[in-house]
């Protein structure tokens, strides 16, 4: 066992060298058994959330898919209504998800050196991304958090998630009028995938900090696999008062929490609801998340669905290029859902 130790930013020990520079990660500093927060993790009481209690998100069993179309109906209701879900009995064996974490659990065991291989200034391919936090350049304090970022298919899982990915859009698209799924709809829905490993390991004054601050996510749809620790939560009732909070998304296993991003929140002019949601950090123990961001291709420019519009509906975001969106997003903080207003049409 690691010997405990204090670290402030008034030491001599810099936590930005050890952490960042020489790849240890906040798992390292949770290693040397820190009896309390550095002050540079330590967010501003905005930041930190309202949880209600004994609330939470619709839990959708796929079992009767194609037989019962009320479970297609259940999928598009929740993700207007929530823009968040969990799906069981989903088609992606038990199996293949605790392969995806064993992995997980072995990179973040591996020594600092071997994880810094794969850091920003390191790493030999744009395509795998050892890294801590979010945005550590942007951020006033940062995130518990350390993550390995991979663009390109990882395992039997992600093989899984794609026909699981297509059951979905496919019903969501038909909510919105959309009859059929062409090529070029399907680059704007799901032409990029990306896989992150996120470790949130065990804090010392978790009410001081977060695992991963509020946000919406830019993707369309995105996939998380979490553990059965539990920290994630979703915003709810957004705007009406006392009833606006967060609520926990509890760990089922074997299940998968679906989320709608912004893309597709543009793509169908707001009818499907991206939603803030943030990770809180655990004092007693360790835990791993897997995400699955399917997203358009970086040049494709998204914009409200032509359908919508030939519809009659008012457009309410502009067309706009991926990329650009997806730098915006990148070059801040985490910061609720501001990220989808660079592309909201100003009334």
């Amino acid at each position: 066992m690691a010997p405990t130790m204090a670290v402030s930013s008034n030491d001599s020990f810099d936590i930005t060298d050890f952490v960042i520079n020489k790849g240890n990660g906040v798992k390292g500093l949770s290693d040397l058994g820190i009896k309390s927060l550095p002050s540079q993790y330590i967010q501003p009481q905005e930041a930190l959330i309202n949880i209600i209690p004994q609330e939470s998100i619709p839990v959708i069993d796929m079992s009767n898919w194609n037989e019962d179309p009320k479970v297609a109906e259940s999928v598009c209701e929740a993700a207007e209504k929530f823009g968040f879900f969990q799906l069981v009995n989903h088609g992606v064996p038990l199996e293949v998800l605790d392969g995806v974490k064993d992995a997980t659990h072995r990179f973040f065991g591996l020594p600092a050196e071997e994880k810094r291989k794969y850091s920003k200034e390191l790493s030999s391919t744009n395509s795998v991304r050892f890294g801590t936090s979010f945005s550590p350049d942007a951020e006033k304090a940062l995130e518990w958090k350390d993550y390995l970022s991979l663009f390109y298919v990882f395992l039997e899982y992600m093989k899984r998630s794609q026909i699981l990915c297509q059951k979905l859009m496919s019903a969501l698209m038909q909510k919105l009028n959309v009859k059929e799924i062409d090529e070029t709809k399907e680059s704007l829905l799901m032409g990029s995938k990306r896989i992150n490993l996120n470790y949130y390991p065990r804090c010392p004054n978790p009410q001081l900090t977060v695992g991963v601050g509020r946000h919406s996510d830019v993707s369309s749809l995105t996939f998380l696999l979490q553990d059965e620790i539990g920290g994630l939560y979703v915003r709810v009732n957004e705007g009406k008062g006392e009833k606006d909070g967060w609520v926990h998304v509890p760990p089922i296993e074997g299940s998968l929490v679906i989320n709608v991003g912004d893309a597709l929140q543009i793509l169908s002019n707001g009818r499907y609801k991206s939603v803030e949601h943030c990770v809180i950090a655990s004092g007693s123990k360790n835990r791993i998340s897997i995400p699955i961001f399917v997203n358009p291709k970086p040049n494709d420019v998204i914009g409200p669905s032509p359908e919508l519009i030939a519809a009659g509906e008012k457009p309410k975001y502009k067309n706009i290029l991926y990329s650009d969106y997806v730098k915006h997003f990148f070059r801040k903080a985490h910061d609720g859902k501001k990220t989808v207003a660079f592309a909201e049409i100003s009334s």
